[in-house]
């Protein structure tokens, strides 16, 4: 076996999960739509006694955050006619750790992204003729994609609390993630069940993802015909 040959193709076969998954978690992240069902859906309004517009501004703030080069957050409402600062030092902490985290997912779907386009343009510049061979590689990555989801799936359905925990645990380096359902915004404007909703988003955006690589490799690799 020419390892030289097959690690790279091996690479890119992982890489294309890793984009799949990456992608998601922005699209979610940055995502109003997301914000605003799960406020709706767990009554948000009523939890924090704030109001949507209030609400609807916080969440707006929070995605300019994370994509912004400010270290620290700082995020003012309006509750009952009187202003105040949402979230306390501890909760801007974590969310200065949950940035490093986005921005990781970032830099992840970058790189990944880079290595797959030059793998092609390379691959292609050296066997015009063989883009299939290429096509063939997306499939297995698609397949691994679907594979991968499917057991985090099976783990979830059967404990999505000890899958939540060890997330937590091996994302962060603190317990800053600790916080009170009863005195910190930060967690009673996204509970547990918000996390679970946007991991089954993210689940199914990656899917379709993959679905819709593999499937249109598969097509093209297999049934188009050239003349």
């Amino acid at each position: 076996m020419n390892y030289f040959s097959f690690l790279p193709k091996l690479v890119l076969v992982f890489c294309l999960p890793v984009i799949f998954l990456t992608a998601s978690v922005a699209i979610a992240f940055n995502s109003q739509w997301v914000y605003q069902r799960g406020f709706d859906k767990y009554d948000i309004e009523t939890v924090t006694g704030l109001e949507q517009s209030e609400l609807k501004k916080a969440s707006q703030e929070l995605i300019s955050y994370f994509n912004s080069p400010e270290e620290l957050i700082e995020i003012t409402v309006v509750k009952n006619g009187q202003p105040f600062t949402l979230f306390n030092e501890r909760e801007v902490l974590h969310l200065k750790d949950v940035k490093d985290l986005v921005e990781l997912n970032a830099t992840v779907l970058v790189f990944s992204s880079i290595y797959v386009l030059g793998f092609c343009a390379v691959s292609l510049a050296l066997r015009p003729y063989d883009w299939r061979r290429i096509l063939r590689n997306f499939i297995f990555g698609s397949l691994l994609a679907l594979l991968a989801i499917a057991l985090i799936g099976i783990i979830a359905l059967m404990d999505f609390n000890w899958l939540f925990l060890q997330f937590h645990l091996l994302s962060f380096s603190n317990d800053l993630w600790l916080l009170d359902p009863a005195s910190d915004y930060l967690i009673m404007m996204f509970p547990q069940g918000f996390w679970a909703d946007s991991a089954l988003l993210v689940a199914g955006l990656t899917a379709g993802g993959a679905l819709l690589t593999g499937f249109g490799s598969y097509i093209l690799a297999y049934r188009w015909k050239t003349t």
